[in-house]
This record gives C-alpha cells, sequence and structure tokens, in this order.
C-alpha cells in the first residue's frame, strides 16, 4: 500500500487562492483542510483530506 500524498502549506495556498493569513483565521474556525504538524513543526495536508475539504465547500456552496 502506497504512503498518502502529503502537500506542504505553500502548495495547499497556492490550490485554494488563499493568503496564509486568511487560511489561518480560517483554521481557527474550524473551517479549513484538516493538517498533520510534523515533529519538525512543518504542516503537511494530505491530498484526501484536501479533495474532502473541496467537496464539502461545493456541497456549503450550493
Amino acid at each position: 500500500m502506497s504512503r498518502p500524498k502529503l502537500l506542504k502549506l505553500p502548495d495547499v495556498l497556492e490550490e485554494i487562492d488563499m493568503s496564509r493569513a486568511a487560511f489561518y483565521r480560517m483554521r481557527a474556525r474550524g473551517k479549513a483542510p484538516r493538517l498533520i504538524k510534523l515533529p519538525n513543526g512543518q504542516l503537511r495536508c494530505r491530498r484526501d483530506d484536501l479533495d474532502a475539504w473541496w467537496s464539502s465547500m461545493e456541497e456549503t456552496a450550493a
């Protein structure tokens, strides 16, 4: 079984076209995609979690 694709935060921000500050505000409200904090403090997002978040945003907007 292959490991899930982990995206760096700058890649996530570019894909969703959002500033870091706006993303952290959304994250504080519990509305951002799920992130993983690595032992070195860096944040990653699983591709599956980002895709699920996109789907939930589409359902909310509809």
